[in-house]
């Protein structure tokens, strides 16, 4: 089993000049389909998350449930990294090849767009899917009033605090994304992406695509009254809507992005591209 790994600089190198350009260069279809997948997987992720935790924590304490419920959401980024497909979180990366000058803004904006809104296609369609399975009748509908009490607990966030959980969020992310680049056997990207999306989960941060999966499932569970009543939420759901949804997304993209293009993609450019391409500009004697 190889568990050599690239080094940082090497890391930044090949994200910045091989592996972001190419994500700017693909076609509509291919960022659809593939943004598509990602949306889906995450969605995989929450999904098993919410069945695993629905009544952990009455026999392991709230601590470990968080940290198994991490453990097991974090399937839904190997998929990601290891089967391929796009993630908008993950995609915030290539504003290494924008401070590079080896993408454009408008490239930037257009894969980050198109992605965006293709996770969130494939989360809907789980979501549907999810829903006509009936599997959130698991447990006497316990596994229902847990995506339930997530969806609402979600949408209550203040704008700061969905900001501020956002960047951390996707600040770890990035971080697996990064060092599963490091990685040159399928083992080594699956342990580079399980403890920081471990970590992320299991501190409770926010991530644009898993609301994209955890709000709406939120809304179909609450058309559910046997649902709503064991999840002890009757008359406090009154945030949880569309509105609501699109209220938390916006600050957490934010933060996503903040998280992601500047204390990751950002912070390594100085340290290991910006010098480097000083170097390769001073002419040799």
């Amino acid at each position: 089993m190889e568990f050599e790994c690239r080094t940082p600089a090497t890391i930044a190198d090949t994200l910045t000049r091989t592996v972001c350009r190419q994500k700017t260069r693909e076609s509509i279809l291919h960022l659809t389909i593939l943004g598509f997948f990602a949306g889906v997987y995450v969605g995989f992720g929450a999904q098993l998350a919410i069945m695993v935790t629905h009544d952990l924590a009455a026999f392991v304490g709230v601590g470990m449930s968080k940290l198994i419920g991490g453990a097991v959401f974090s399937v839904g980024l190997m998929l990601v990294v290891v089967a391929g497909a796009e993630l908008f979180t993950g995609n915030n990366l290539i504003f290494l090849s924008v401070l590079d000058r080896q993408v454009t803004v408008r490239r930037l904006l257009r894969n980050w767009t198109i992605v965006y809104f293709a996770n969130l296609v494939g989360s809907v369609l789980l979501v549907f899917l999810m829903y006509w399975s009936g599997l959130w009748k698991t447990d006497g509908g316990l596994v229902g009033a847990k995506a339930l009490s997530i969806a609402n607990a979600k949408v209550n966030l203040t704008f700061l605090q969905a900001f501020a959980r956002g960047i951390l969020c996707n600040w770890l992310v990035c971080l697996a994304v990064w060092m599963a680049v490091s990685a040159r056997a399928v083992a080594g990207k699956v342990f580079a992406v399980f403890f920081p999306i471990m970590a992320f989960v299991a501190s409770g941060f926010e991530h644009s695509v898993a609301n994209m999966f955890f709000i709406p499932m939120g809304l179909a569970m609450k058309e559910q009254l046997a649902v709503v009543t064991a999840a002890g939420l009757a008359d406090k759901l009154s945030h949880l809507t569309v509105g609501g949804m699109v209220m938390n997304l916006i600050p957490v993209t934010l933060g996503n992005i903040i998280g992601g293009a500047f204390f990751v993609s950002t912070l390594y450019w100085v340290v290991y591209i910006r010098k480097q391409r000083i170097d390769e500009a001073v002419p040799r004697e």
